[in-house]
């Protein structure tokens, strides 16, 4: 018996090793030796977009510091668009190409400990965004008046896909110079602050500085006839400036709409601690798909209604008491923003603790009762089709459930901790611990482990890296309850609690059979604990 578990557990365990990959995978996915020996320091991107022509052209200075010598540089722009030109201190530079990864030969010396700057020209009519943001690139769409609705969305695709950068998520940017040019008629709304704006013919450029460290997904160009109002949030480092951006004919119904957003900043503060990017104030912008948590510039496209789009994804009816883009991508602000994956295998990161967020902004405002109702419910929404973490160094994400396994997982966790505060401590601490960071899954869990004193190993290992879940067979006759967990891995034993007869009671079930002596016979396991259950007879 043991053999053939240890057959299966094998083959869910290596699922996501079963597809191939190639060259380009490789390119895209992994710390390649063309972008180890340097980091990346600031980025002063200028592009000038035309939106009738669906067309973009500029250049991205790249400042970075050299950590060790070399004379070739891998710097990523995907087709359609063409790199134009290459120079540094104004010597043009030759370069070869494999696919999206160009190979700079550099001429200059680079000597470890400077700081150097590559100059990269490019153009071209950009991807088209099919179903953003699953499917990014630019959306290109009209609203209601006929005037240009434009936007960025590029998540796993990869940033290259609309400007030239170091395209792997391990090496953040200290800061960022993003400026659009777009016609005089539009506006133009990007990430951070907007230092300045100036016309010229029938342009207008947009000047936006962010002075955090952001992920290259995380930057965006949106283009609208936008109306702008805000407010002030009285935050736990002080005052919060927060932004909205809005199509002309929805202001009415954003300004009653968006007062939810001082309530997720209330809720999340609490639970994960300060807003991560006061510096860069905090915008929501009103996009032409559904939205996505671009950094201190959070997309909007749920069509002022709460829900998924009017719809709610854990069928308890508390899914309609918030608006699911506002919470969800407001959020990722903490997980995503603040704490990033250095690799997008690990991106349950992301989207496990984002999608438990939802679950706690309930909490804070509804209830204990009402956050777990909810995410209970969103169980119906897990495959366990693939383990949650994917295959490293070749861009390849874990399954879809990272969202709602992911949420449970940790919901679970919080069982196990049984203290709120420890486990709000934990939250916040990890914001503190690793802010401003990329991070993998393994400091994650020792974080979690050191913190509560408690070793996950099989825990962890059980619910990211296997698609199984944990099952308890039980016999009860009379007041002698028997069980057993099948489905775990080595050393799996996570205690559960039970109610006897009303009371709380807690068991310790591993791979062998126990024993337990009960005060009664009315027997309920708590929903809380993320297992199947079997009566045997």
């Amino acid at each position: 018996m043991k053999q053939v578990f240890f057959l299966f557990f094998i083959g869910a365990c290596c699922f996501a090793t079963a597809q191939s990959f190639t060259r380009q995978d490789t390119l895209r996915g992994s710390i390649t030796p063309e972008r180890a020996w340097w980091d990346v320091n600031y980025y002063n991107l200028n592009i000038k977009v035309q939106p009738e022509k669906e067309f973009i052209a500029g250049y991205n200075i790249i400042r970075y510091k050299v950590l060790e010598a070399s004379d070739v540089i891998q710097i990523d722009l995907q087709k359609p668009l063409k790199i134009d030109a290459v120079s540094q201190d104004n010597v043009e530079l030759d370069y070869s190409s494999e696919g999206p990864a160009h190979f700079i030969y550099l001429k200059k010396k680079q000597v470890p400990g400077e700081f150097n700057e590559l100059y990269v020209q490019y153009s071209g009519h950009p991807r088209k965004a099919i179903r953003a943001p699953w499917d990014g690139g630019f959306s290109w769409k009209k609203d209601n008046n006929g005037k240009p609705f434009v936007a960025t969305s590029c998540q796993g695709l990869g940033a290259s896909v609309w400007w030239p950068n170091k395209d792997h998520m391990y090496d953040e940017v200290d800061s960022m110079l993003i400026s659009v040019d777009v016609p005089k008629d539009l506006m133009n709304v990007s990430n951070g602050r907007l230092r300045d704006t100036y016309e010229y013919g029938d342009y207008k450029n947009y000047r936006w500085f962010v002075s955090n460290p952001i992920n290259n997904y995380g930057v965006n160009v949106n283009i609208g006839d936008y109306v702008h109002f805000g407010e002030k949030f009285e935050g736990e480092k002080g005052v919060l400036d927060i932004d909205y951006y809005v199509l002309r004919d929805n202001l009415e119904k954003a300004k009653e709409q968006f007062k939810q957003t001082t309530m997720m900043l209330e809720a999340f503060e609490h639970w994960f601690g300060p807003y991560p990017f006061y510096e860069d104030s905090f915008k929501l912008v009103e996009v032409p798909y559904l939205g996505m948590e671009h950094q201190s510039s959070v997309t909007y496209g749920n069509k002022y209604q709460n829900g998924y789009l009017g719809s709610d994804l854990s069928g308890t009816g508390w899914g309609l008491k918030f608006d699911f883009i506002i919470i969800h991508e407001g959020g990722h602000e903490w997980f995503a923003n603040n704490i990033t994956y250095k690799d997008i295998a690990d991106m349950w990161i992301h989207e496990g603790f984002t999608a438990y967020s939802e679950n706690l902004y309930l909490d804070y405002h509804f209830g204990t009762k009402a956050s777990s109702e909810y995410v209970i419910g969103t169980r119906r929404k897990i495959q366990n089709d693939r383990p949650l973490i994917g295959q490293y160094n070749v861009n390849h994400p874990g399954s879809s459930d990272m969202y709602y396994k992911g949420a449970n997982i940790l919901h679970t966790l919080r069982q196990l901790i049984e203290d709120d505060k420890l486990w709000r401590e934990v939250l916040r601490g990890l914001n503190s611990e690793f802010y401003h960071q990329t991070v993998t899954t393994e400091q994650i869990e020792n974080y979690v482990s050191k913190k509560t004193k408690k070793d996950l190993t099989a825990f962890f290992n059980q619910y990211l890296r296997t698609v199984l879940i944990p099952k308890l067979e039980y016999k009860l006759e009379g007041n002698t309850l028997t069980y057993r967990y099948v489905d775990v891995v080595e050393d799996f034993d996570m205690p559960i609690r039970v109610f006897v007869d009303g009371k709380e009671l807690w068991i310790f079930p591993n791979a062998e059979w126990k024993t337990e002596n009960l005060k009664g016979s009315d027997l309920v396991f708590d929903d809380n604990f993320y297992i199947r259950t079997q009566k045997m007879e």
